[in-house]
């Protein structure tokens, strides 16, 4: 994510963060600048008809599934214009989009405190009605949302909590906004980028002897991987951890002081216990717990890890007292798998170009879930509306078994200016039967930011990139898969600590030779990947597992300190350093604000924690593709039914014991970090 995509983050508002709410009788007032106020208009009258039904005729089709049907038709309506705001060209269309999911975050947060919308789901809950899986789901998540957006608590307490969540979602939005559209350029002459690939080089701009290095991911990873002078690695480092500027901390110091105010009048200790209720961990402790047990096996391997950069370091410089920091570390990474394991990065990078790439991965995947993706770019030109980019491609998901289409996915691959700067799958419509049995389709998009092609060699991608990619399209999967015919259950509708399951599950396929001899082919003379240069960066697979795994500790400990405060009065500066010198090896690195750059700050709240979480059991699910095989398409349909396709309507720990057979387990996360016996 993984950010999180744009239709589970509505989700985590809807089921997770509360539906939010309007005191008795009143209306939305719907501002009248804005860009969804017809779609928003819509969802007012259909609320309106939910709680004029007499409490005797109530049942759970009038009042929750009549609920779910607005949800999904105000996200059919809206959540289109909502991602302009992240993809489009236009500014004028970007504000407009960021106006839009200002107006329906806001909505919602209205939506949950209405005292008679509450009373009409409670009424169906004391009916006691007979309900089927989802439908039982949605209930009891319902209910748990509305008490947990106060809907027990007296109204001037409901009114001052819903007053600091519209601010809230104000000033988040405000926040993401500054990191997409920031516009630092690092000006570096030709010596200073010696080492950077010409293709890298080529294609920065120019001023008159400097080149104009943004920060998008493709330049970014290349400077810090390939750059020789160590002082333009530091140089650009410290303007990528500037991102976002000091307007960026003030909003976030201003965010945590919201969250703390609302975490009081709800009756919990700080936001971080709230916001974990309703997740797999269930409280902030558990979280402290699980990575107090962690920290010290992590701990091990990052110190050989830094070991091993030190040594290169000394090596590469000849001093024997030199330091290593951490804009050393993807330069270090790229000279030892070079010279102790004979990886060449740039030598792999040209056997995946971005088309064999595609190919590949849709391959693995059509055989493995049994699906075919159909392009249909022309067809969606030619009907229209147009769509966002040149670039982007658009694909039909089918089901062979039954010749169903059952799902659609955008993907656009390039950075461009002001287009949201890392990689994330937007949910944009979820799977919904409707009552007249019609099937909304769930639709998707990956956005990424892949090398873009030159004129002499297409987009070529670092394995890195192709894990990234993986991991994207295992979201994508999660949304398109999905069976279930409830949206608000739909897709990724997970509990946040687990939605990254499917993604970091299917990295694995990126490490596996015989699915990499699928598709990596030479660019220019499709030769196949060599297999001594595959066996290679298979062995180099845990070179600096450790360091990029406290990397991880350290963003889910920061977010998490962020999110503990009793009163919001931090110093996020201060508290991001000290526990960089707690977590990490890399000294802290002064007049840096990483906090000001991590747009997760604002949709996790104390979530981050999530990827290291997923992460244990993803790799305890692989363990099932591994004895079973990674192109199995009985293991495949079964990880299909019994996960991918069930969305938020089964409780998460049971998805993965009826998927195991058994509890899992921690152990194949040690073995995956290098931390068995066998370890590199």
């Amino acid at each position: 994510m993984a950010m999180a995509a744009l239709l589970r983050w509505s989700m985590v508002l809807v089921l997770g963060g509360g539906l939010a709410a309007l005191a008795h009788g009143a209306e939305y007032a719907i501002p009248a600048d804005s860009p969804i106020a017809p779609a928003l208009q819509k969802a007012e009258q259909a609320v309106a008809a939910i709680v004029a039904v007499p409490d005797g005729q109530r049942t759970f089709e009038n009042t929750l599934g009549a609920l779910d049907d607005l949800i999904v038709q105000l996200q059919l309506d809206t959540q289109m214009p909502i991602f302009m705001a992240y993809v489009s060209t236009d500014a004028a269309e970007r504000e407009r989009g960021q106006l839009a999911e200002q107006h329906f975050g806001d909505w919602l947060v209205e939506l949950g405190k209405r005292e008679d919308l509450y009373r009409a789901v409670r009424a169906v809950a004391d009916l006691k009605p007979q309900l089927n899986r989802e439908q039982q789901t949605l209930l009891d998540d319902t209910l748990r949302d509305f008490r947990r957006a106060g809907m027990e608590k007296p109204k001037e307490v409901r009114d001052r909590v819903k007053a600091l969540e519209l601010e809230e979602n104000k000033l988040g939005l405000e926040f993401n906004k500054n990191i997409r559209e920031d516009e630092t350029k690092v000006p570096l002459t030709k010596a200073e980028l010696r080492g950077v690939p010409e293709a890298v080089v080529s294609r920065i701009p120019c001023e008159g002897d400097l080149h104009q290095c943004g920060l998008d991911p493709p330049t970014y990873m290349a400077i810090m991987t390939y750059a020789d002078v160590e002082a333009t690695r530091e140089k650009v480092y410290r303007a990528y951890k500037r991102i976002g500027g000091t307007k960026n901390i003030a909003l976030l110091e201003q965010i945590l002081k919201l969250r703390a105010q609302r975490a009081q009048l709800l009756g919990y200790a700080h936001i971080a216990d709230y916001n974990t209720e309703p997740r797999m961990v269930k409280n902030a402790r558990t979280v402290q717990e699980f990575y107090a047990k962690l920290r010290p096996l992590i701990r091990r391997k990052a110190e050989a890890d830094f070991a091993k950069y030190r040594a290169a370091k000394r090596q590469l410089t000849g001093d024997p007292q030199a330091q290593v920091y951490a804009w050393d570390q993807f330069y270090l990474d790229n000279w030892l798998l070079k010279n102790k394991y004979a990886v060449d990065n740039e030598k792999v990078q040209e056997y995946f170009p971005l088309d064999r790439v595609i190919t590949g991965l849709f391959d693995v995947t059509q055989r493995l879930y049994g699906v075919e993706f159909r392009d249909v770019t022309d067809k969606a030109r030619e009907q229209g509306p147009p769509l966002w980019h040149e670039s982007v491609r658009v694909y039909e998901v089918w089901d062979k078994a039954t010749s169903r289409h059952v799902g659609t996915f955008y993907m656009d691959p390039y950075p461009r200016e002001a287009k949201y700067n890392h990689f994330a799958v937007f949910g944009l419509y979820p799977r919904k039967v409707w009552a007249d049995g019609r099937v909304q389709l769930p639709v998707a998009a990956i956005v990424c930011n892949f090398p873009p092609p030159s004129p002499d060699r297409p987009s070529l991608m670092t394995h890195e990139d192709v894990v990234t990619f993986f991991h994207e399209f295992g979201h994508c999967l999660h949304n398109v898969l999905t069976e279930v015919s409830l949206g608000m259950l739909s897709g990724a509708a997970t509990t946040q600590d687990f939605v990254e399951l499917p993604s970091q599950m299917f990295e694995n396929w990126c490490w596996d030779p015989e699915v990499l001899n699928t598709f990596a082919r030479h660019y220019r003379t499709n030769e196949p990947l060599p297999a001594d240069l595959l066996k290679a960066m298979i062995a180099s697979r845990n070179v600096s597992s450790g360091v990029k795994a406290e990397r991880q500790v350290y963003y889910g400990l920061l977010d998490l300190a962020y999110n503990l405060s009793r009163d919001g009065q931090l110093d996020t500066t201060k508290i991001a350093n000290d526990l960089m010198a707690e977590c990490e090896l890399f000294p802290p690195v002064p007049d840096t604000y990483v906090q000001a750059g991590f747009g997760h700050l604002t949709n996790y709240a104390a979530g981050y924690y999530g990827y290291m979480w997923s992460l244990v059991y993803a790799q305890d699910v692989f363990t099932y593709f591994k004895e079973h095989g990674l192109l199995n398409p009985e293991a495949g349909k079964r990880y299909r039914d019994l996960i991918l396709s069930r969305g938020g309507s089964v409780d998460e720990m049971d998805m993965l014991r009826s998927f195991l057979g058994r509890e899992p387990r921690m152990e194949p996360f040690l073995t995956y970090l290098g931390l068995d016996a066998n370890a590199n």
